[in-house]
């Protein structure tokens, strides 16, 4: 198993499915068998380095950690030395002296967690770097995918929204293309990053012709904290064109699903009515982020017990 997960593009075909195969045993044995807390890295820590606020996933990987009877430390930039001008590598050293075994890093800088992958002797993941990824939403998701459509390779997967601002957006496109589906990114042309025809994508700007063709349509939040310029014309003419609500979800096959990553703006990317549906599976990929984040924690500190 890999040492740090810093992008999904760091995990194979074998690494990934191993991780979702591990959170099936790790959830299927929580529910049969009734077990809360499992002795796996009893006596490891696990550090959780926020620099940015959070609540799924810095609560997702103390929940994670916990059950796997690790003791777990979570710093808030706001309540730590960083506020007083500390620096990542001298953070970087505290938690060294501390013995981490695992550094769970979330920063508004892109390319951090690689700086700190290079600092430390534990194992450091991705919590989210600036625009750059966030590769345990994309398991996640992937898990979320395969626990309600069967299958993840040959799904169509259309991921529609603020491609430009999304760490979410680039670790599923590199994820799903390693697990074999089929995404299309759909969005404003001012909302798809310089270079998008390098991906392993297909592109379209009208939603309406590729929801009929599509299994897994996940929506994503505009990012209004990181523009710094008009990227449309209005709220409202964005969500007229790029919302999902109930008269385009009627163009959905029968059997296709809804994600969210999360925050929604309801009524923006995603009507209400449709993010309550039984189409939706965003309460579902909240309680598999815990399964997904144990199972990835188990095999980097504790698979050799």
């Amino acid at each position: 198993m890999i040492r740090h997960l810093l992008s999904a593009s760091d995990l194979t075909h074998e690494d990934a499915t191993l991780i979702l195969d591990t959170a099936d045993r790790l959830a299927g044995q929580s529910e049969v068998a009734a077990v809360k807390k499992f002795p796996t890295l009893r006596g490891r820590t696990v550090v959780n380095l926020f620099y940015e606020d959070s609540t799924r996933t810095r609560t997702s990987f103390e929940l994670a950690a916990k059950r796997l009877s690790a003791d777990v430390i979570t710093f808030s930039a706001k309540g730590s030395s960083v506020s007083k001008g500390e620096s990542l590598k001298d953070t970087a050293w505290t938690l060294e002296a501390m013995g981490a075994d695992a550094v769970v890093i979330r920063h508004h800088a892109s390319g951090a967690p690689h700086r700190l992958a290079g600092w430390i002797k534990g194992s450091v993941v991705n919590a989210g770097d600036g625009t750059h990824e966030h590769p345990t939403q994309a398991l996640l998701d992937a898990y979320t995918m395969r626990q309600r459509m069967g299958r993840i390779e040959d799904l169509r997967v259309t991921i529609v929204g603020d491609i430009i601002h999304s760490r979410v957006a680039r670790s599923n496109v590199l994820l799903l293309a390693t697990l074999g589906a089929h995404v299309t990114l759909v969005a404003p042309p001012t909302l798809l990053p310089v270079g998008i025809e390098t991906w392993p994508v297909e592109v379209s700007y009208d939603l309406d012709s590729v929801l009929p063709k599509s299994d897994v349509v996940m929506m994503l939040r505009v990012q209004r904290e990181r523009m710094g310029a008009a990227y449309f014309p209005s709220t409202r003419e964005y969500s007229r064109r790029y919302g999902l609500d109930r008269d385009r979800v009627r163009l959905l096959t029968d059997d296709a699903i809804v994600m969210h990553p999360g925050p929604m703006n309801r009524g923006v990317e995603i009507a209400a009515e449709v993010a309550d549906s039984k189409r939706s599976t965003i309460v579902d990929q909240v309680t598999n982020g815990v399964s997904v984040r144990m199972a990835l924690l188990y095999l980097m500190l504790g698979s050799d017990q």
